[in-house]
């Protein structure tokens, strides 16, 4: 017959003394206050583990903080889990390190490893400058808070300061970045939902500018105004090289002898200098060919067609054709970025055809489906057109 414990009153718990060696007060159930020789109390559940069935001890708390009462309650817990072959032990654990793994996987933890994925759709430069926005803004203040306690009123009064400085752009480019996270987070299984889905929509919008640029029928007179500018030589066959091949900046910047198949007269851009990470083939026409002879003396022994000034292991600087485009007179109404505009109103108004401008700009079809099925980059058709474009801007350079 079992032995009927008689349950402790809170008298009796309080007033146990402590002795030489420790011992244990009985509750019933399996509970029980151990007594230690320097009279702290400490509830313990002692329990049959449901596969090995050995005899184990587990904390309940100590005695005042866990008093009888939470402590009967734990047990209670603790004895329905074992009704139902749950080791509670291996419960708690669990619990804990479920926990535990929420805890560390914090904004930063996460932001990290969004960004690893990233870096490998954008540029190295772009993705040098998205770490950069988040680093200055979001992470000193998000970096160690857990993603699931992030909601949007924390998100909305760390960027308000950003919006009340008027830099609505970086207001735009932070709640982009934020829910491209948050998405991660969500589809990764981190979060069960993007608390940031709208953010964007409590703040002021930017108001959009048109990347400053000219008309082609201007472009005499801007070589005119080129012409007559101190500016450095690889500066100025960057800006020309930059014009003739309709690239961006970092790609024109960027160029590498090795990338330069003359024998074929193309220009190979390996993806990773892409906006849209795809390689890209641009016709040499005999303009750009004339360009490389001329350079040759200058950089041909190096890597960089163009090499930095301050460093001719490194190339030129993206900023360098905007810094000297706007010593010509031009800043605030032409940029390096904007001469592709220039190629692109020419060509369209010369009547080639549009697909073959997308392509010479390198532009991805906005029609999904379209874009499954069209994978020609229109090398050969763009032969004629980028050599009328070369004459054109020949031309332009003559008459200014």
């Amino acid at each position: 017959m079992a032995r009927i414990v008689k349950p402790l009153t809170n008298t009796e718990v309080s007033k146990a003394k402590a002795k030489e060696k420790e011992y244990n007060l009985a509750d019933g159930q399996g509970l029980q206050l151990r007594v230690k020789p320097n009279g702290s109390k400490l509830w313990l559940f002692n329990y049959s583990r449901p596969v090995t069935k050995k005899r184990a001890n587990l904390s309940v708390g100590q005695f005042p903080d866990t008093s009888i009462a939470l402590a009967r309650k734990t047990r209670t817990a603790y004895r329905e889990l074992l009704a139902q072959n749950i080791d509670p032990q291996h419960y708690i654990d669990e619990r804990n390190a479920t926990a535990l793994e929420e805890t560390n996987r914090t904004f930063l933890f996460v932001t990290e490893q969004w960004f690893e994925l990233k870096r490998t759709t954008v540029t190295e430069k772009t993705a040098g400058d998205i770490w950069r926005l988040i680093e200055r803004y979001l992470i000193p203040q998000l970096g160690p808070i857990p993603m699931l306690e992030i909601q949007a009123p924390q998100v909305i009064s760390i960027l308000r300061p950003i919006e009340a400085k008027g830099s609505l752009e970086t207001v735009k480019r932070l709640c982009q970045r934020l829910n491209e996270i948050m998405g991660y987070a969500t589809n990764a299984g981190i979060v069960h939902a993007n608390p940031l889905t709208n953010i964007k929509e409590v703040f002021k919008k930017p108001i959009s500018t048109h990347m400053p640029t000219i008309e082609p029928k201007q472009l005499p007179e801007f070589f005119s105004a080129f012409q007559r500018t101190n500016i450095k030589l690889v500066t100025r066959y960057l800006i020309e090289w930059q014009l003739h091949s309709l690239t961006r900046s970092f790609e024109a910047a960027s160029t590498a002898w090795e990338d330069i198949d003359l024998e074929n007269k193309v220009w190979k851009i390996p993806a990773e200098k892409m906006k849209k990470k795809r390689p890209h083939r641009i016709p040499l026409t005999g303009p750009m060919l004339e360009l490389l002879e001329n350079i040759r003396p200058i950089s041909g022994h190096r890597h960089w067609v163009f090499p930095s000034d301050r460093d001719p292991r490194k190339h030129a600087s993206e900023q360098t054709a905007n810094a000297a485009i706007g010593r010509t007179g031009y800043r605030g109404v032409l940029t390096a970025h904007g001469m592709r505009s220039i190629g692109s109103t020419a060509l369209n108004e010369q009547g080639f055809n549009k697909d073959l401008v997308e392509a010479a700009l390198s532009h991805i079809d906005e029609n999904e489906i379209r874009r499954a099925y069209n994978r020609t980059d229109y090398f050969e058709q763009r032969i004629p057109m980028m050599a009328w474009w070369s004459t054109y801007i020949s031309k332009s350079k003559v008459r200014g």
